[in-house]
């Protein structure tokens, strides 16, 4: 991708999705395929990812195929030939996490660095860029000044930096994840996440003192990156991903028209960039991404370590609030907010009480009439006080399931008059033309005006196209039969959509540099996540001189690092020693401290040089 370009990548959980995702603005667009992604319950087979990229390709859009689980030994050459046949259906980049299909025969087909690499240092991403990595994901976890030292370490004509703006944050550092394989066997490095930081926990400091009882003190807050993204744009980011695969059709053409905005406007005042794609999007609807799946806002770390990052309360959807309740009847309820509400609303809170602590109960509205809701089961854990909040808009949902966006590729038309009839030149926004020839008698008008808007007219009638005339150039105002002129336009757009795939630009995969780039260690425990005999030799032949099994190969023994995140449970309940001032607890150690989930016992290490926390336990 071209260093001036800035592109808008949306996940998609099938290919309905994300054709719903390039219409309402999206660049490119990331699927996973049959198998070896990090989502396994979003998988597609190859059929459909063709028929995506057949949609995308129309826009000069993109496919990215999340290919990202490590691999076993036996699994390398059916991951092999599955690359070549998504190559062959269109697939425009493979995301990858292990090593050893460097090691394969891939086709030529675009490299790209998963987030589950763990990219947080310029050394890291120096190296991925000259092994052939064409696009790495950094870590969420980074700080502006932390993309720009990246930034300032690689190469922008080789390598794009791509970085999530918006959805579920993983609170573990991508790929540094081993709780769900340790308790469960089911490993997230091999797309099958038990999601246990979405599980309530019980927080027991050094003594066995409570500090946080039933709290979800491993769920995050969901990405918001809306009000950085020149900030972004400014530190080298190119490439801004949406988080979803799992995300339903409504947050997907949600999210991707928010985003689509805020970057026209960036376009708009920063002529110096260009989208990653061709056509102008127009939306149906105003884009509220707070009306769809969210857990609440944040920005993480983008400006440092900041409070308040965390939704320990729930890991659900809570909404908009929308009042405190006043008033209960027998089949009703009052609330004291002013939101307009609707028939089919949704309707979430909190019931009071140790049994309800941090759950998230709801009722559907049956019928709405001001202030008074017609719920279509009475809740019996509902008191007068309680805050009431809407995670279901019904009117806001249904214009989501209609048509709700367009996108059209401008282009200009001319009309010349030649000896044995008309010649009509299309050329697109990106430059692209077309010209096509009709032999065809011509007149002159005897009502210029009339004739030239009847041309116009039908000359511009592109409304079953990707294309919307921005200009229509006439030599003269002719006489020509309607039905001349309508299918001199459709040849030439026909021409142009065979002129524009032609010129479609498909990545190619980059050269590793030589002699082999050396990786940043001589040494690499289970965080390396080597996991067959192909990713051992790619290490070894970059310099690596120690190289220990992947945790899911069950060789890692005792007690070990199960997830290693940037999120401090110290910092967040005010016992961070580094913050600590001279009346609270300064100069007292960071001792470890104990997460509680019935029986399972958890110790939290704090490495307070690094700043992180470690969750510490074995394999079960």
């Amino acid at each position: 991708m071209s260093a001036d370009t800035l592109e808008l990548l949306a996940p998609a959980r099938n290919a309905d999705i994300g054709i719903e995702a390039v219409k309402h603005g999206a660049d490119a667009v990331y699927i996973g395929g049959p198998a070896f992604g990090a989502r396994t319950g979003a998988g597609n087979d190859v059929a459909d990812i063709a028929r995506l990229a057949t949609y995308a390709h129309r826009f000069h859009a993109k496919v990215f195929v999340a290919f990202n689980t490590i691999l076993d030994d036996g699994e390398i050459e059916a991951a092999r030939k599955l690359a070549w046949s998504l190559h062959d259906a269109g697939a425009d980049a493979l995301i990858v996490q292990d090593m050893g299909l460097l090691e394969a025969d891939l086709p030529p087909v675009q490299l790209h660095a998963s987030t589950q690499c763990d990219i947080r240092t310029p050394e890291k991403a120096r190296f991925l860029q000259d092994v052939g990595f064409s696009q790495i994901v950094l870590a969420r976890e980074l700080t502006l000044d932390d993309v720009r030292r990246v930034r300032a370490a690689t190469d922008p004509a080789r390598c794009t930096l791509e970085y999530f703006i918006h959805g579920a944050l993983c609170v573990a550092f991508s790929g540094q994840c081993y709780i769900s394989h340790a308790h469960t066997g089911r490993s997230a490095n091999r797309g099958e996440c038990s999601q246990a930081c979405r599980l309530p926990y019980t927080l027991e400091d050094a003594r066995g003192r409570i500090v946080a009882y039933d709290k979800h003190l491993l769920s995050m807050k969901d990405n918001d990156q809306s009000a950085n993204l020149r900030a972004l744009i400014a530190a080298g980011i190119r490439s801004f991903k949406i988080e979803g695969r799992y995300k339903d059709m409504a947050f997907v053409k949600n999210t991707v028209a928010h985003y689509r905005r805020l970057l026209d406007a960036i376009l708009a005042e920063q002529p110096q960039f260009r989208a990653a794609s061709s056509g102008r999007c127009t939306h149906f609807f105003t884009p509220q991404p707070e009306k769809t799946f969210n857990r609440g806002a944040t920005d993480y770390f983008a400006h440092g370590r900041k409070p308040d990052i965390g939704a320990f309360e729930t890991p659900k959807f809570s909404g908009e609030a929308i009042g405190a309740v006043t008033r209960l009847g027998a089949d009703w309820f009052e609330i004291d907010g002013d939101i307009d509400l609707h028939n089919g609303d949704g309707v979430s809170y909190q019931p009071q009480g140790s049994k309800g602590a941090n759950k998230l109960a709801g009722v559907r509205i049956n019928v709405a009439r001001g202030q008074r809701l017609y719920p279509n089961e009475m809740p019996a854990d509902l008191k007068p006080g309680m805050t009431l909040y809407r995670n279901h808009d019904q009117a806001f949902e249904r214009a989501l399931e209609k048509e709700s966006a367009e996108r059209r590729i401008g282009v200009r038309m001319a009309l010349a008059v030649i000896d044995d009839g008309l010649d009509l030149t299309l050329e697109d926004e990106d430059g692209i033309t077309a010209t096509v020839r009709q032999a065809v008698p011509v007149a002159p008008s005897r009502d210029a005006e009339k004739a030239l808007a009847s041309l116009r007219n039908h000359l511009g009638k592109l409304g079953s196209t990707d294309f919307s005339a921005t200009q229509i150039d006439l030599a003269a105002p002719i006489f020509v039969p309607a039905s001349a002129i309508n299918a001199l336009r459709r040849d030439g757009i026909a021409a142009l959509v065979e002129a524009r795939e032609s010129r479609r630009p498909r990545p190619s995969r980059a050269a590793p540099a030589e002699p082999p780039a050396a990786y940043p260690e001589k040494e690499l425990t289970y965080l390396g996540n080597v996991f067959n005999g192909r990713a051992r030799a790619f290490y070894r032949k970059h310099g690596v001189e120690l190289i220990a099994d992947a945790f899911e190969a069950d060789t890692t023994p005792g007690d070990v690092s199960l997830m290693i995140t940037k999120h401090c449970l110290r910092y967040s309940f005010n016992l961070c020693p580094r913050e600590a001032r001279d009346w609270q607890i300064k100069g007292v150690n960071a001792e470890p401290m104990t997460l509680v989930n019935g029986a399972e016992r958890l110790t939290l290490r704090f490495d307070c040089k690094a700043c992180e926390m470690h969750v510490v336990g074995r394999r079960r």
